[in-house]
């Protein structure tokens, strides 16, 4: 009878590896296609972030430039830009693709304030040039 004994309860088991001979064994390849060696589960994926954080970036800027009288246009475009991109930015948060629907949410409020300032500055030269009368000749 050899060292080598059989469960009776399991199924055929191979006879164990002799130990210390030769350079250790290296993890078996993943096959290609097959990411984390797991068939049929797909990697989770990195959150969409990128237009929520636009949105923001671009109500910012357009806020700081609609408080400038001189750079009215820009503040126009970036405020529309911000409420664009801040609203894509919300539903990429609903549906599950992103996760920063603080930022989004800043890039809608900063566009519609970059979009209203450039207005109460026309709407306050107007009042200032009625008020100067007409100019005389």
């Amino acid at each position: 009878m050899s060292g080598y004994q059989q469960n009776p309860y399991s199924g055929p088991q191979p006879p164990p590896a002799p130990q210390g001979h030769g350079y250790p064994v290296a993890p078996p390849v993943q096959p290609y296609g097959q990411p984390g060696g797991h068939p049929g589960y797909a990697m989770a994926t990195q959150p969409r972030n990128g237009l929520g954080t636009a949105g923001m970036v671009c109500g910012i800027v357009g806020a700081v430039c609609g408080l400038t009288f001189v750079l009215w246009f820009f503040a126009l475009v970036l405020g529309v830009l911000g409420i664009v991109f801040g609203g894509i930015g919300r539903s990429r948060v609903t549906q599950g693709e992103a996760d920063n629907r603080g930022a989004a949410t800043a890039g809608i409020v900063l566009g519609i304030t970059a979009l209203v300032l450039p207005f109460l500055w026309f709407a306050l030269a107007m009042t200032l040039l009625r008020d100067l009368g007409p100019l005389p000749d």
